[in-house]
């Protein structure tokens, strides 16, 4: 399949261009200078583009090593026999040039100007100082000209630009541009580095990976998986780039390609401290300070890449273990020594080493390089060691993979001799059996189990941490916030019993709304998150039920920086653990009202997690995409959304329920079926308040009174003394403004929930506040709200919800009226929209009859078109 690439990410040089070569009297031209493929030769191609849609006539001239030996070498093809005077040469050859330009005149490119013989650069600078024509030259960076070519810029001739490296954004962009779709944030930032957002670089590795299958689009998100392997053409301009390498530097390379960055002090004891500074100078290898220690790594990324194709596999055995084995001897003092040495021995002719193993494998799980600890623990494993078996198991069940897992941990069980060894076994068994299998049920059973065998207070207070995480994931907020808060009176527990007693405390008290000390709760358990191998991704969790608890208070400015800080600390890590990040960033997200950029990350997220979904991340993606697509009016791919959701649920979720029927509703509404939408609503207060979850009752409630309720306001009053935060006043003020029709109240409610930072939300009071002076006919102040609407809908990224429909184009229907219409417009049958609203089939014909008669219409196909024309239609 062939793959456009446009011209993307060039703004500012394009502008630069344009104005060089549009200039006034005097020399008329540009030189853009650059590396080899960053992009000076495509900009050159699109300035003579855009002079011959002017009407100038244009050339193109290509300088080669080749023609460098023939006078006028590169101009030959253009010249003819012009170029036949040796009197006359250069006087014919400009006159050859510019012959038959007329007002717009003529432009001439000349590209790889540094290789131009040196009568076809006299040439050039003929050109320019006689100015006939626009000139635009291209010359590679650091690399010798002709004089004549120099002298262009360096006498002020012409002006030159460096042609920049694509940065990681415009990289981005291009792919997009190309695929015709969005790409992982990962993807993007992998290629990138990879790259050094050299265009050419970029187009030649994506096309190979493309053609691979190792680039595809899972869940309409292009994703890139596996290492790159290096094609033929990429490889021979790679090979140009980095020169002819001596033996002593090729040995540099192939160290730094296997284990880079290495301490020069290092690489100084593996080769000749000679070979280095050689390898510096040549400009293959740089180096940096990092700290207080000099760091050497290769100048391009890619010189790695294709250095290791090249090794032969018992070479780099070989030389992995001499790397190792230096780095042990320097007493692996960096934080990430330990990992880098494990792996190298594991693919070296050392002997393996099970405690370095089985610490690499730790880190790895920290860093949830979940393949990477899985094969660091299994071959540590092999050894028989306790722990080592017992870090084989935490990968595979982070893999996903919860009856290996299950399996190696009752086998442990009968080896454990010690009641720490007991506690060891039971925690991460009725982990994986609650997250991982989806069998909470079990998972309680083992947590009981062991509870009722071990005596040592302290293993009594880790098990009542663990019991804390499942009560608040089981839709227990008050025996989790209990529990979790006396196991986290012990100064002493472990990291991970920490982090799980956080989720009770923290989950439990955010859904009972009792929010005030939210943050400093939340602190203790990241704290312990970022500090153990085993509690890193238990941490985002953590952090998901913290952004929960402030999104239901209204504290949504806090819940940004969160969803930042997160994307933001994970951008050095890929895999599972970055994923999260940009799942907590969708939520934070959508929670603002920031609705396009909610789905991307939701639908980025998930086509990566999916496959080893654990604590049910993905699913929390999901049922929050529906929302985001359900807001935005798109009503078919919210509907195909939520249908997922039933067969993807994870039953260690119920928490989060309420959102799942928030999701229903928001996908009924979508649909126009806002009666509907509003008794589900109703639904999750309920589900909710059952449960203690009053925090969530009466979000569920004002999203009721978005919808258009006006039965809420006594009950979101009361709640309003029941729950912290901004939102819950607010949210009673709302109900009290739409019961009354009192649109003063409603601007006054909308301005302080966008102060408060849920924009959708007050996009929706304001739009019911035009609704309101439309209805009294108070025009001037219905426009007046309307465009506030309007404006908060479009920050919204382009909400539709049936506030902003209804407040956008009103109409002479009565609320039922519209209902009906919109529903009958969404392709329901009479009998479908009388289930949807519990009246009879008779009743929805006796509306459509009069609505057809208020709108002047003759049927139902007339009426889409209607409603369409008036810009209604969702």
């Amino acid at each position: 399949m062939g793959w456009n690439w446009p011209m993307t990410g060039r703004v500012e040089e394009l502008r630069f261009i344009a104005a060089a070569t549009r200039a006034g009297d005097g020399p008329r031209g540009v030189v853009l200078a650059g590396a080899a493929g960053v992009g000076k030769t495509r900009l050159a191609r699109e300035a003579l583009a855009a002079a011959r849609r002017r009407g100038a006539v244009t050339s193109w001239v290509t300088a080669t090593a080749s023609a460098r030996g023939l006078p006028l070498g590169a101009f030959a093809g253009l010249l003819g026999a012009a170029a036949q005077d040796p009197t006359r040469i250069l006087p014919q050859a400009v006159d050859a040039l510019v012959t038959g330009s007329g007002r717009a005149g003529a432009v001439i490119g000349v590209d790889d100007a540094h290789l131009l013989d040196e009568l076809s650069a006299l040439l050039v600078h003929q050109l320019v100082l006689r100015s006939p024509a626009t000139v635009v030259v291209t010359v590679r960076s650091g690399v010798p000209a002709p004089d004549a070519v120099t002298a262009l810029w360096k006498d002020g001739h012409l002006d030159r630009r460096e042609v920049r490296a694509l940065t990681e954004a415009e990289t981005g962009a291009l792919l997009e541009a190309v695929l015709d779709g969005p790409v992982d944030s990962a993807g993007v930032a992998r290629l990138w580095a990879l790259t050094g957002g050299n265009a050419l670089f970029l187009r030649l590795l994506v096309d190979s990976e493309l053609e691979a299958g190792r680039m595809h689009r899972s869940g309409g998100v292009w994703r890139w998986s596996g290492r790159p392997q290096v094609p033929p053409g990429l490889a021979e301009l790679v090979d140009a780039l980095m020169g002819r390498l001596s033996d002593p530097v090729r040995q540099v390379v192939n160290l730094l390609a296997l284990s880079e960055p290495l301490g020069v002090t290092l690489l100084g004891r593996l080769v000749d401290p000679a070979a280095v500074e050689l390898a510096e100078t040549s400009g293959v290898v740089k180096v940096e300070r990092d700290g207080r220690r000099l760091e050497a790594r290769l100048a391009h990324p890619l010189y790695g890449e294709l250095q290791r194709a090249r090794l032969g596999q018992l070479t780099a055995r070989r030389l992995r273990g001499s790397i190792a084995t230096a780095l042990a001897a320097t007493g692996c003092r960096r934080v990430d020594d330990t990992l880098r040495r494990a792996v190298l021995a594991a693919d070296s002719d050392l002997e393996p080493d099970a405690a370095l193993l089985t610490d690499a494998a730790h880190r790895a799980i920290q860093m949830l390089d979940l393949p990477l600890a899985e094969r660091l623990a299994r071959a540590a494993a092999e050894t028989g060691g306790f722990e080592a078996r017992s870090a084989h198991a935490h990968a595979l069940s982070w893999l996903n993979r919860a009856d290996e897992a299950d399996a190696e941990l009752t086998a442990l069980a009968g080896l454990a001799s010690t009641e720490q060894q007991r506690l060891a076994v039971a925690v991460p068994r009725a982990a994986n059996l609650f997250w991982t299998a989806g069998r909470p049920a079990e998972a309680e059973e083992v947590l009981e189990e062991a509870t009722s065998r071990l005596r040592d207070p302290f293993c009594l207070d880790v098990l009542t941490a663990v019991r804390g995480a499942f009560h608040v994931f089981q839709g227990r907020p008050r025996e989790g916030a209990e529990d979790g808060a006396a196991a986290l009176a012990r100064a002493d527990l472990p990291d991970l019993a920490v982090v799980l007693a956080s989720f009770g405390v923290v989950g439990g008290l955010g859904a009972m709304g009792r929010t005030d000390g939210l943050g400093s709760a939340a602190a203790r358990g990241y704290v312990a998150a970022a500090r153990s191998f085993d509690a890193a991704a238990p941490g985002l969790g953590l952090c998901d039920l913290h952004m929960t608890g402030l999104r239901l208070a209204g504290r949504l400015h806090e819940v940004e920086e969160i969803g930042r800080a997160r994307l933001r600390a994970s951008r050095a890590v890929h895999g599972p653990m970055q994923l999260m990040a940009v799942a907590l960033a969708g939520h934070a997200a959508l929670y603002r009202g920031q609705l396009r950029t909610a789905i991307r990350r939701f639908r980025e997220a998930r086509a990566g997690l999916v496959p080893t979904e654990t604590q049910g991340f993905a699913f929390r993606c999901l049922v929050n995409l529906v929302q985001a697509l359900a807001m935005t009016g798109d009503a078919a791919a919210a509907r195909d959304a939520l249908e997922r959701t039933e067969p993807e649920r994870h039953p260690a979720a119920v928490f989060f329920e309420p959102d799942l029927m928030l999701a229903q509703a928001w996908t009924s509404a979508a649909e126009g079926a806002v009666t509907e939408a509003i008794r589900l609503a109703h639904d999750a207060a309920t589900l909710a308040a059952d449960r203690d979850q009053v925090a969530y009752a009466m979000y569920a409630l004002h999203t009721a009174v978005r919808f258009g309720d006006r039965t809420s306001a006594a009950r979101l009053a009361a709640l309003a003394t029941q729950v912290d935060g901004p939102r819950a006043p607010v949210a009673a003020a709302h109900a009290a403004g739409l019961a009354a029709g009192d649109a003063d109240a409603l601007l006054a409610v909308s301005a302080a929930l966008e102060e408060m930072g849920d924009l959708a939300a007050a996009a929706d009071a304001a739009a019911q506040a035009a609704t309101v002076h439309s209805r009294a006919d108070r025009g001037t102040a219905a426009r007046a709200a309307a465009a506030r609407a309007h404006r908060l809908a479009e920050e919204c990224e382009g909400a539709r919800t049936p506030a902003l429909i209804t407040a956008a184009r009103p109409l002479p229907l009565t609320d039922r009226e519209r209902e009906i219409a919109m529903m009958a417009v969404h392709g329901l049958s009479n009998r479908d929209i009388a289930a949807r609203l519990v009246v009879s089939v008779r009743t929805v014909e006796g509306h459509l009859y009069r609505i057809y008669g208020k709108l002047g219409v003759a049927g139902r196909g007339d009426l889409a078109a209607f409603l369409s024309s008036v810009g209604t239609d969702t």
